[in-house]
């Protein structure tokens, strides 16, 4: 049973602003019926100033849907356009005191629909017939480009995680192999090294380093990234370095992790910077060596 806080109950039994607005010259319209969860979000904005004055909402979905759809036109009644479009879908949950994982997506529909009334308003076209980009999920008809905005938007890191924010994915589930390759392109897209690396000292890349120096300078830039693997739960440990080679050992939840190879992407950006060479990360058992792990790589 997932469990809903008070405003989410609120705002699901006594809902704000549950209709159509009258004199409306703006209007979204996202999701459908079929797929079972569609909002209709009409706006009324003060031409002079763009201000939105008055907001309302149809809705067919879930008791989410519904609060997530309440919340939102009060958020925008009195803000203008511009700022309107600042909101993320995050904000809505924020505002609900938080939503279940499994129903985000209702806060993604809001947001939506929100982005395809100022659309509308401002005589703009939103790409809806995946011309720009793949279509990934039939049964929820969402295409890459909705997968990596969201993703991006809300750092997404597991395929749970987009089911529950997009629905892609979650009916039949043919698709879920789809939506892995276009999650670990985004992953691979973000997984840079942390700006803080650069705070490190420069290395002459004319100047050959000893290994104690390689060793250090690989530890520092390994304390750098640390905090980001931690904060999901995992870890990474140097084991050894020869030549161009580096062996790490990832632990914790990155350990088996079905995007690993995008952390090892980011640990080999942050090492060959720090160490001014092209390197190769290579993941190893706690403990192996780097000639057994070297054999076991090629």
């Amino acid at each position: 049973m997932w469990n809903y806080s008070e405003k989410v109950r609120e705002h699901f039994f006594s809902p704000r602003n549950a209709k159509p607005v009258e004199q409306a010259n703006a209007t979204g319209d996202v999701g459908s019926i079929a797929c079972g969860d569609a909002l209709s979000l009409t706006l009324k904005v003060n031409p002079s100033n763009e201000t939105i004055e008055e907001a309302g909402f149809q809705t067919f979905g879930c008791g989410s849907a519904i609060a997530s759809s309440s919340a939102l036109t009060e958020m925008i009644i009195g803000r203008t356009l511009d700022e309107a479009l600042k909101l993320t879908n995050q904000d809505i949950a924020d505002y609900l005191d938080g939503l279940p994982p499994e129903k985000m997506h209702c806060s993604v529909m809001g947001m939506e629909a929100l982005h395809a009334a100022i659309a509308d308003y401002r005589g703009e076209e939103l790409e809806d017939d995946h011309e720009e980009g793949e279509l990934i999920c039939k049964c929820f008809a969402i295409d890459d480009v909705m997968i990596k905005k969201v993703v991006q938007q809300n750092g997404l890191s597991s395929l749970e995680d987009v089911i529950h924010y997009t629905k892609a994915g979650g009916a039949c589930a043919t698709c879920h192999e789809k939506i892995e390759w276009v999650l670990s392109e985004c992953l691979q897209e973000s997984a840079k090294a942390p700006e803080l690396v650069s705070e490190l000292p420069a290395v002459d890349p004319d100047q050959p380093l000893s290994i104690v120096a390689k060793v250090r300078l690989v530890e520092q830039a390994l304390e750098k990234i640390r905090p980001q693997l931690q904060a999901d739960g995992g870890d990474v440990q140097l084991n050894d370095i020869d030549d161009d080679m580096v062996f790490v050992t990832l632990t914790g939840a990155c350990s088996g992790c079905g995007f690993s190879h995008a952390t090892l992407a980011m640990i080999e950006d942050a090492v060959s910077k720090v160490l001014g060479q092209a390197v190769t990360v290579y993941p190893t058992a706690l403990g192996s060596s780097a000639a057994a792990s070297e054999q076991e790589a090629s």
